[in-house]
């Protein structure tokens, strides 16, 4: 039974049951300040407790979020972390990355909120697991290195979970690029080695993979980014900068709440979208400027603009550079995981604009019939033009680097996105107790997100790939709202998207490694896999492949 089919029938019974009472308040953008229905997790300062889980250590709670605007804004937007090498070597970056409880003071008035959080090996406390106080931008510091480098970061669990770090998009082994068959103990340490090659410069991220705890541990603040840059990069010259974009949901009390059924529906969306940590910041211009996006964020649809007025032009997407630039641009859509390159010009005379969310219907579901209104347009920071008198435009090369086509496919694949909920189970006197995993996190009871019919099982092998062999994926979406697409360990090609059985070719070729597929609509990717091992292919609205959206694919 599909998701409206069961809520509009299950409506009645549901609003008199216990667990409706945690679930019913409309989880829009228009009343989050108000609403209540947070399930077993009370304050995590008890997070600190390495041999307990957070879930396990706490008391059943119930909630209010902060108000929208309870977070201050305004404040110049701040600089990333930048991960130092530890090494002395050429071609080689080493370093350590901890990840641990981390406190910080987000309220006034209010206790500390505790994060977790990636921290260098030299950080304050980073020898032990007691939770830290600290300043700075909750987001992971970023890692800058090279094509040709041989990256080797030591990663230290002070987590009260098991935990990996997954290298988003960067072509790994299997073995090193943090898959939930890998788990790191709470207290254990991992090496993760690996080797750039040519071609590989884009703009990537890491964040963790634990089956069933990957949404929880990125939303509480475990997510960094990662600029890979080649020798020949035509816009080495321009001036960078980078707007990493998290999604924050907050208690008026300063705790982080664990996500309730509409979390869980929906992908967990927070009343607070952060830029580099910080919530609508200012950004102040003066030159022509290349912007690297992230879209951090657990569930949360990025529909970027700078209003009608202002153009700007795509230069890059997941994997590197276009190979030519996408100029004019009003508005550039990123789906949860997904990255950009973008050229902001500071114009000639001085002038202002707000970097926004636009309104973007992704179907968010409804707890009695259709789809929740989309959010209405979010204010993200506020840019000041200033440019110089006499200031110009500066050319972009017509050519950015060449990305040649994948070629003909020897190989087929079809990954299919649906979903089901099981009424009886999910208002049950058990539902919002939901069932554990091995580590104690509580699962909510009845949703069910699959690809091909069946839901996530470590054990088994969804598809075999032979490596080096040009395949052509097939991703259709026959759930009822949008699902974004990612395949570990290598960037694909898309080549057509189909809607109602007309397929139209994709516009231009880029490398990428997540894309959006909205419901009734099939996506066709060509992509190849050079390494042997296993990887994972998945939803990227974290909590779906937490709740079984996700396969194993075998590379032989």
């Amino acid at each position: 039974m599909i998701r409206r089919q069961f809520l509009a029938r299950a409506l009645s019974a549901a609003a008199a049951s216990l667990f409706a009472r945690s679930a019913f308040a409309q989880h829009d953008a228009h009343s989050m300040h108000k609403m209540s229905g947070m399930d077993d997790m009370g304050d995590m300062d008890m997070s600190g407790m390495p041999s307990m889980s957070a879930h396990q250590a706490a008391k059943p709670a119930t909630a209010v979020l902060a108000a929208p605007d309870a977070l201050p804004a305004g404040a110049p937007l701040a600089t990333l972390r930048t991960l130092a090498n530890e090494s002395r070597e050429p071609g080689v970056f080493r370093a350590t990355l901890i990840a641990q409880p981390v406190k910080r003071k987000l309220l006034p008035g209010k206790p500390s909120t505790t994060f977790w959080q990636y921290d260098e090996g030299n950080h304050p406390g980073s020898a032990n697991a007691r939770v830290t106080q600290t300043e700075g931008p909750v987001v992971g510091p970023l890692i800058d290195v090279r094509e040709g480098d041989t990256v080797e970061i030591r990663f230290v669990n002070r987590l009260p979970q098991a935990s990996t770090i997954h290298w988003h998009g960067l072509p790994v082994p299997p073995d090193q690029d943090g898959n939930p068959s890998t788990p790191v103990a709470s207290g254990a340490s991992h090496v993760y080695r690996f080797t750039l090659p040519p071609g590989s410069a884009g703009t990537y991220w890491y964040h963790p993979h634990p089956h069933m705890m990957s949404a929880e541990q990125v939303f509480r603040g475990l997510a960094g980014p990662i600029v890979v840059r080649s020798a020949d990069d035509p816009l080495a010259g321009w001036p960078e900068r980078h707007l990493f974009f998290s999604d924050l949901k907050l208690a008026s009390d300063g705790v982080i709440p664990p996500n309730d059924m509409m979390d869980w529906m929906n992908g967990r969306e927070g009343q607070f979208v952060l830029v580099n940590g910080a919530r609508r910041p200012r950004i102040e211009i003066a030159k022509d400027e290349r912007w690297r996006l992230w879209n951090g964020c657990s569930a949360r649809y990025l529909r970027f603009s700078l209003g009608d007025e202002r153009h700007f032009a795509q230069v890059g997407t997941d994997g590197g550079l276009l190979e030519q630039p996408r100029d004019g641009l009003t508005e550039l859509l990123l789906a949860p995981g997904e990255r950009a390159e973008v050229i902001v010009r500071a114009g000639a005379n001085p002038s202002r604009a707000v970097l926004s969310a636009d309104v973007y219907d992704r179907r968010k579901m409804a707890m009695s019939h259709g789809s929740l209104p989309p959010d209405p347009v979010r204010a993200l920071a506020d840019i000041s033009f200033n440019p110089p008198p006499g200031a110009s435009a500066r050319e972009l090369p017509a050519t950015l680097r060449p990305v040649a086509p994948l070629g003909t496919a020897v190989a087929k694949k079809s990954v299919v996105f649906s979903e089901q909920m099981d009424m009886v189970a999910m208002h049950g006197p058990k539902a919002s107790a939901g069932h554990g995993n091995t580590h104690g996190s509580t699962m909510p009871a009845g949703m069910t997100f699959m690809i091909n019919g069946q839901v996530f099982d470590p054990s088994r092998i969804t598809f075999t790939s032979r490596r080096d062999e040009v395949e052509l994926w097939s991703i259709e979406n026959r759930a009822d709202m949008d699902h974004p697409f990612h395949l570990h360990g290598t960037q694909f090609q898309i080549v057509e998207r189909g809607w109602g059985g007309a397929f139209t070719p994709e516009p231009y070729r880029a490398w990428r490694d997540t894309v959006n597929v909205r419901p009734d609509e099939i996506v066709r990717i060509a992509t190849v896999q050079r390494m042997a091992g296993e990887r994972m292919f998945h939803c990227h609205i974290l909590e779906h492949e937490d709740l079984g959206m996700m396969g194993t694919l075998k590379v032989v």
